[in-house]
């Protein structure tokens, strides 16, 4: 029985990918998931948590969908440099074999600095290197960003997501911005984020999620940056209670985004009592 490093970051979901590690499996291997994390292009700040929640998502759906064949993995995020994370992830794990994910070359940082090759003469290591065309393959469901902080877990908000999931196969990406950059506002940031993923999952959806950016636009267009994204959904108060529609939030997201933009309103009472 082999055991196998898979080292990706952004085409993690790709078909190619999804075919090999699946062929491996019924061959009886198992695997170890080295996801390097990554940058953000927006905000004045870098939130060294968001960052790393990035790369954790990732993980998490990897190892979900994963658990969905019947293949346990073990997963980890890793240093922003590749060839570093890829080789801590070596001297953790003791694979018989990796696994290199990048996109085409002319799109693949990963590949201007030769990391499948500085792997295989670093670790002596079988490795394989897959191209995963995001673009021409797409990934097997569609992608819903939902953006939310105090009715992240409103019964109007968990209905919508529900009907979509019902319509079509649907991964859910949650992004619960905190409010300010103190210990306090991550903590129950991460609160609110913990009850909607337990939503989700109770219902049987597919769906992982991070702690994003104090500011909600500048948590989006990261979240845009770090994900192929298919859709938004952002979720607020009424007029009278949301400084997120103050703030013009929906049109500003609307104006940035390649994707449709949906706006979910919550009963006040019911996020008050959530």
């Amino acid at each position: 029985m082999s055991r196998v490093l898979i080292v990706a970051n952004e085409t993690i979901g790709g078909a190619q990918l999804r075919d090999i590690v699946l062929a491996r499996a019924r061959e009886g291997a198992t695997f170890d998931i080295c996801v390097p994390r990554g940058r953000p292009p927006h905000g004045a700040l870098i939130y060294d948590e968001a960052v790393y929640e990035a790369a954790q998502v990732r993980v998490d759906l990897a190892r979900a969908w994963l658990r969905d064949h019947g293949i346990e993995a073990i997963g980890e995020v890793g240093d922003p440099d590749p060839y570093t994370a890829a080789m801590d992830a070596v001297r953790e794990y003791g694979p018989d074999e990796i696994i290199v994910s990048t996109h085409p070359e002319t799109r693949s940082g990963w590949l201007r600095r030769s990391l499948p090759d500085r792997l295989w003469e670093a670790t002596g290591l079988p490795v394989e290197h897959v191209v995963v065309d995001l673009d021409k393959e797409g990934l097997p469901f569609k992608v819903t960003l939902v953006v939310a902080n105090r009715t992240a877990s409103n019964e109007a908000l968990i209905e919508r997501l529900g009907a979509k999931a019902g319509e079509s196969e649907h991964l859910f990406i949650v992004v619960v911005p905190q409010e300010g950059g103190t210990w306090e506002s991550a903590a129950a940031a991460r609160g609110r984020l913990g009850q909607v993923l337990a939503l989700l999952r109770r219902a049987g959806l597919l769906a992982a999620g991070m702690v994003g950016d104090p500011d909600p636009y500048t948590a989006i267009l990261n979240s845009l940056h770090f994900f192929r994204v298919d859709e938004i959904v952002i979720s607020t108060f009424g007029p009278t209670r949301s400084g997120w529609l103050r703030a013009d939030l929906i049109e500003r997201v609307k104006r940035a985004s390649p994707v449709p933009v949906e706006h979910v309103v919550a009963e006040p009472e019911a996020a008050a009592a959530g």
